[in-house]
């Protein structure tokens, strides 16, 4: 009778988390879907109020902006920034963080506090120092400041990585070792498959930082042709907001965020095992 009673308070107990839950997503999702609906409104619908919360399906708004403004030059620039930083860049913060975590050498502990220090070091610190630098380099006006840096590694992802990886123990190195195995080779067939759940979790970080870039690419381009989705999105905002043609806007943004969904749908498994993983581990 007692056993009874606590499964029917258990089951409330998860009745009333998922209620919570449900309810919080709710909230989260309505945002998105009023950005959605408003892109199938004409501009004097965008300002109705209560809202049509379900208008009639109407596209004409995602054929409009590809005559509006160059937003397929603004993506493809995007990507040619993004590719090759999560792809490189992934790599070599991972290498690092495997010798962080493995490898014994002189002044480890200190390098890796000093990478870590840097991260609170404000950008704006160093914002004209890196802006001379790549003017003496001739980088102005072209997608390299924005791209080689970066391709260097990621101190956030270090760290992250690097804490997974001292939670695997190092009899998976000295048996590799025995069998034979090189450093890089641990690292690419071992190490590696072992934490990509944290390698993909902070993947969609990364490019979610790169993607919503603004600052770094406004500062060093100018030539339109060159601009980055974000420059051009901001460009394009403040041209048709006083065109009051908000349906078109929400559309622009609607369109911006494909990528970001992209990337998280591909990579959510293992972003939610990571963060699993970091929870047990807390």
């Amino acid at each position: 009778m007692q056993g009874a009673s606590k499964k029917a308070s258990e089951r409330w107990t998860d009745f009333f988390v998922y209620f919570l839950l449900a309810l919080g997503s709710l909230v989260i999702l309505i945002p998105f879907w009023f950005l959605f609906i408003t892109t199938m409104k004409s501009p004097m619908e965008a300002f109705i109020m209560p809202p049509d919360w379900f208008p009639k399906p109407n596209f004409v708004k995602y054929t409009e902006i590809w005559e509006k403004a160059p937003f397929l030059q603004g993506i493809f620039n995007s990507l040619k920034v993004a590719l090759p930083i999560i792809t490189i860049g992934t790599f070599t913060s991972s290498l690092a963080a495997f010798a962080f975590a493995k490898l014994r050498f002189p002044g480890r502990n200190f390098i890796f506090l000093m990478l870590l220090a840097t991260i609170m070091i404000p950008f704006p610190v160093v914002m004209i120092p890196q802006f001379v630098m790549f003017s003496e380099l001739q980088w102005i006006d072209s997608l390299k400041p924005l791209i080689i840096p970066a391709m260097l590694g990621n101190v956030i992802m270090m760290f992250f990585i690097r804490q997974f990886m001292n939670s695997i123990s190092d009899e998976f190195i000295e048996a590799a070792k025995i069998d034979g195995a090189s450093l890089f080779g641990i690292f690419i067939k071992i190490m590696l498959p072992m934490v990509k759940p944290a390698v993909a979790a902070q993947l969609i970080l990364w490019f979610l930082g790169i993607w919503n870039d603004y600052l770094g690419p406004r500062l060093y381009l100018t030539t339109p042709e060159k601009k980055t989705i974000q420059l051009m999105m901001a460009d394009f905002n403040a041209f048709y907001v006083i065109q009051s043609d908000y349906p078109l806007i929400m559309a622009a943004a609607f369109i911006v965020m494909i990528p970001i969904l992209i990337v998280f749908l591909v990579f959510q498994r293992y972003f939610v095992e990571s963060l699993n993983f970091t929870g047990v581990k807390g």
